[in-house]
């Protein structure tokens, strides 16, 4: 099966499943991940929202607007990223996700990761940070590239504010512009040093927390 169809197959699954699952009785619909089966980066979510579970698409309200806008603007408009969330439900009035919604949803977020296979993972807020990055704050390491080991690989991880933070607060708008600026510089050095930071970190098979120095002075 190509990527779209194994991507296809998750979402059925995901639909089959809902009535087993947390959240699934309150009557909102899943919202699947959305995009290119074929791309190099991938953005998570925490979980949707009214306009997310109407149209069943992440990313598509007022926030998810200045996020396509900002993602346009370095160069990567949305049919060429991969969008989803850790939950795949909107929890009641938009609450938080409980840690139990997403222990529940994640083996459909670990299939989209493990089947796109993406250069980059692009996390949005401190939910989606917390999969590959549990005991940090995001306010200390938003912006910054991190080589972390998952499911007995390693990946390449840039968590960022959400961009519902960064409509409410300017500080964060501007960071979350600033972040989104590094992408293009961070793929090209993934695509020249990438693989060879991979190859050492999987020979001596440890975690680095950081390749920040190795991209930016």
């Amino acid at each position: 099966m190509t990527k779209a169809e194994q991507l296809q197959h998750v979402r059925k699954s995901l639909e089959d499943d809902l009535e087993t699952l947390p959240l699934g009785d309150i009557g909102e619909q899943t919202v699947p991940g959305d995009g290119n089966a074929e791309a190099e980066i991938v953005f998570i979510g925490e979980a949707p929202g009214y306009h997310e579970s109407v149209e069943r698409k992440p990313f598509v309200g007022k926030s998810g607007q200045l996020f396509i806008k900002t993602l346009a603007e370095v160069g990567y408009p949305r049919p060429t990223v991969y969008i989803t969330n850790i939950v795949k439900v909107r929890p009641p009035e938009n609450r938080d996700p409980l840690p139990e919604e997403i222990k529940a949803y994640r083996p459909y977020l670990d299939k989209e990761i493990e089947i796109i296979a993406p250069k980059l993972i692009v996390t949005l807020g401190r939910f989606s940070m917390a999969k590959f990055l549990p005991e940090v704050k995001i306010s200390q390491v938003h912006g910054r590239l991190h080589k972390v080991k998952w499911n007995e690989k390693f990946l390449f991880v840039l968590p960022m504010y959400h961009p519902a933070a960064a409509l409410r607060n300017p500080q964060m708008s501007a960071s979350f512009v600033a972040d989104f600026q590094k992408i293009p510089k961070i793929l090209q050095w993934i695509d020249t040093k990438g693989r060879e930071a991979i190859q050492e970190a999987e020979e001596h098979q440890e975690l680095e927390s950081s390749v920040k120095e190795a991209l930016f002075s």
